[in-house]
């Protein structure tokens, strides 16, 4: 008869062996173990099973947090209140809607979405053309990602805006750096970061009141407060629903965790959106918070023309302490400095999965990195130029998820994973709104007379 009928010491046994098996293997090996053992149904109900499947959507999500949400929102909020509320609430569910797809054909097909599409177009012609697109929505965001970083060292410590910008370039290469064998360390600090902004924001909510029936009604009831208001709502929409974050997604997941028989697949893809569900609710909880705070504190009484970035934080010292303004600071250069990471991450997903050969992470990081710091350089309001850069990128949003759609959907590439009729038809709606917008808002600018 067993002296431990309890089983701790079977457990306990168990469970040095698993930090044992961790510690000569690496975190990538235990991952993949700890999800095996889920996948074939050995372990179950536990809710540490749940840890190795967490993580690609965290990366993700840092890009849905980025300085580009900073502009929109802040600029959002002083301008109109709560009013684009709505948006920031769609732009998160189209997010949540597309980061799961992303990550479904990654696991499906074992191929990320650049590579997809490069097989599927039949020309070298088109494959340079849609690169050259997917590159330009990549320089808009590494553009966005190096303006605030570089704002954040200027705020936080006095470092002028362009030897910011090179200190980013430098923080964010030794970050990818930091992954010895193991992508799991990268994917923890960054899930750290998305942490720190949002302990950033639920201190300033908590000196910062924003009206509950105001907030509701922006939510609820929705509006675009002429041309100005259009170009905000599009560039909350590109800040949001970022191009390279649908294809980064896929490339994140793809050999991440092996899945080889129809069954595994399926649950792993109903793990994923688990992960991506989790990832997204904090980041639009984020920029909800973000809207918000801006409605309450400077709608009516703008903080001041120039840099709204800038003005915001200035404007918060005196009215709420140096502690809250320096919360914001702290979280604007935590946001720059890790989306940096992402979007250089995201740049190589690009570049490799168009042109079909590895590309050395430097020579990414530079191809990115110099129009932004001759942007810097010139001087102009980096608020205009963050914006600018966010609605440059809800132009790009539909040469991402309309591929994607066609791959989820199609037999060929996904078997019978693809998606279903109900999803289709919901892709295809939120694809018209995402178009619609734009449509709309070039329209405004093209024809001023249209009101």
């Amino acid at each position: 008869m067993s002296n431990d009928p309890s089983g701790l010491r079977s457990r306990t046994q168990g469970e040095t062996e698993s930090a044992a098996f961790s510690a000569r293997k690496g975190w990538d090996a235990w991952v993949r173990e700890s999800a095996g053992t889920v996948l074939s149904g050995e372990a179950t109900g536990r809710l540490d099973r749940f840890i190795p499947f967490l993580g690609p959507a965290f990366i993700a999500a840092i890009a849905y947090i980025d300085p580009g949400n900073y502009a929109t929102n802040i600029e959002s909020g002083t301008r109109y209140g709560y009013q684009l509320l709505w948006v920031v609430l769609w732009a998160n569910l189209i997010a949540l809607f597309a980061q799961g797809l992303s990550a479904k054909l990654g696991i499906a097909t074992g191929k990320n979405l650049p590579e997809c599409i490069r097989e599927a177009l039949p020309h070298p012609f088109l494959r340079i053309a849609y690169w050259l697109q997917a590159e330009l929505m990549a320089i808009a965001t590494d553009l966005a990602e190096f303006l605030g970083a570089a704002l954040g060292f200027q705020i936080l410590f006095g470092i002028p805006l362009g030897v910011g910008a090179l200190l980013t370039g430098v923080l964010s290469f030794l970050m990818l750096g930091l992954r010895p064998g193991s992508f799991r360390y990268l994917e923890v600090l960054l899930t750290a970061f998305v942490g720190l902004i949002a302990a950033c924001y639920a201190l300033e909510l908590f000196w910062i009141h924003p009206s509950p029936s105001a907030s509701l009604r922006g939510l609820l009831v929705p509006s675009l407060p002429g041309t100005e208001g259009a170009y905000l709502a599009a560039g909350i929409l590109g800040a949001t629903v970022m191009p390279h974050a649908i294809y980064l997604h896929s490339a994140l997941t793809q050999r991440r965790i092996p899945a080889r028989r129809i069954e595994e697949k399926r649950k792993l893809i109903r793990l994923s959106f688990l992960d991506v569900s989790l990832a997204m609710a904090l980041a639009g909880v984020i920029n909800l918070a973000m809207l918000a705070m801006s409605a309450a504190a400077f709608a009516g009484s703008p903080p001041g023309e120039g840099n709204a970035i800038l003005q915001a934080y200035r404007a918060l010292s005196p009215m709420l302490g140096a502690f809250a303004a320096g919360a914001f600071a702290l979280s604007l250069l935590a946001s720059g400095l890790s989306s940096s990471a992402v979007g250089t991450l995201a740049g190589q997903v690009i570049m490799q999965g168009f042109v079909g050969f590895p590309i050395p992470i430097w020579v990414r990081r530079l191809v990115t990195m110099v129009p932004a710091v001759l942007v810097i350089a010139s001087g102009i309001d980096t608020t205009k130029i963050l914006v600018a850069s966010q609605v440059i990128l809800s132009f790009g949003i539909g040469f991402a998820l309309i591929p994607l759609l066609l791959f989820t959907q199609s037999r060929r590439w996904m078997g019978p994973l693809r998606n279903s009729p109900g999803v289709r038809i919901a892709g295809w709606l939120l694809c018209a709104a995402v178009i619609g917008l734009n449509a709309f808002l070039l329209v405004r600018l093209l024809l001023p007379s249209f009101q």
